[in-house]
């Protein structure tokens, strides 16, 4: 399927998380360790926020993450206190620069990594749930494009667990209601360029892989000879596909079912339900 990072802390340039790690998501892109392709190589997308803009920049494109020569160059000029990039493949819609993450609609950006299972067969019927104010920005063909704009619909600007949970639930309806015994898989980021989500969720009850860093202070006690833990803030996070290295006891599996939030101050974890859409 995919793999994706999402980053908020302390401003860094997007190649010291992109490639500097041992198995960065640039390796990953190639060597995937805990997803269902080892390759993911049908395109990339990097979103960020640049001070004072609410809207975040996105650049996304259909050649592999591993040789993108822009990308390269983008990493090394590039700062942002958040971030997030997604390295694609793909679950049968096209290779083409509109289905790739992350996906924008005003200040907010998505990701995602999993599938809407038999989606052809349900994409009709959730397309006419999307409020019809909305339904022209949508770009693409991807389920993953569609579950955001279920979510924008739902209310994800108010409230984003309980969109996402409304946005779930219909998909869960619908899939079901056409006979789809485990209509949806996936792990879902989201932010507002303020505080970021992240979700890990599947009707079957097995989800794709997610992890969140440990505290950076936990971290720096651990490990006072990394000098990369001396420059960033107490605040910074990081929520990954898969771990990109193996410092010991950095990385926490997120829950099944359940959601993160990243923001200034105490992050939370909560029980993830799917709600009546």
């Amino acid at each position: 399927m995919c793999r994706w990072l999402a980053y908020s802390g302390t401003p860094v340039l997007l190649d010291t998380i992109l490639y500097k790690p041992a198995h960065s998501l640039i390796d990953q892109s190639l060597h995937s360790r805990l997803g269902v392709e080892t390759t993911n190589g049908d395109g990339f997308g990097v979103g960020w926020y640049a001070p004072d803009i609410d809207t975040p920049a996105i650049v996304r494109d259909t050649t592999p993450a591993w040789n993108n020569r822009n990308l390269r160059e983008l990493a090394d000029h590039i700062s942002s206190p958040l971030f997030f990039a997604h390295i694609r493949a793909s679950t049968g819609t096209a290779v083409q620069q509109t289905n790739c993450h992350p996906f924008r609609h005003d200040r907010w950006m998505w990701m995602h990594n999993g599938a809407i299972t038999d989606f052809h067969q349900v994409r009709r019927d959730l397309a006419l749930a999307i409020d019809p104010g909305l339904f022209s920005d949508i770009e693409g063909s991807t389920d993953s494009e569609m579950m955001f704009f279920l979510a924008l619909t739902f209310g994800l600007e108010h409230d984003p667990p309980g969109a996402v949970a409304r946005m779930v639930g219909l998909v869960e309806e619908t899939g079901r209601r056409r006979g789809v015994e485990y209509p949806i898989q996936m792990t879902v980021a989201v932010t507002d360029g303020r505080r970021l989500w992240a979700f890990r969720y599947s009707s079957q009850g097995s989800s794709r892989s997610l992890y969140y860093s440990t505290q950076v202070e936990t971290l720096r006690a651990l490990h006072p000879d990394v000098a990369f833990l001396r420059h960033i803030s107490d605040e910074t996070r990081l929520v990954v596909s898969e771990p990109p290295g193996d410092l010991p006891g950095a990385w926490n599996q997120v829950p099944e079912s359940s959601y993160g939030v990243v923001y200034q101050g105490a992050d939370e974890l909560h029980v993830f339900t799917p709600a009546a859409g």
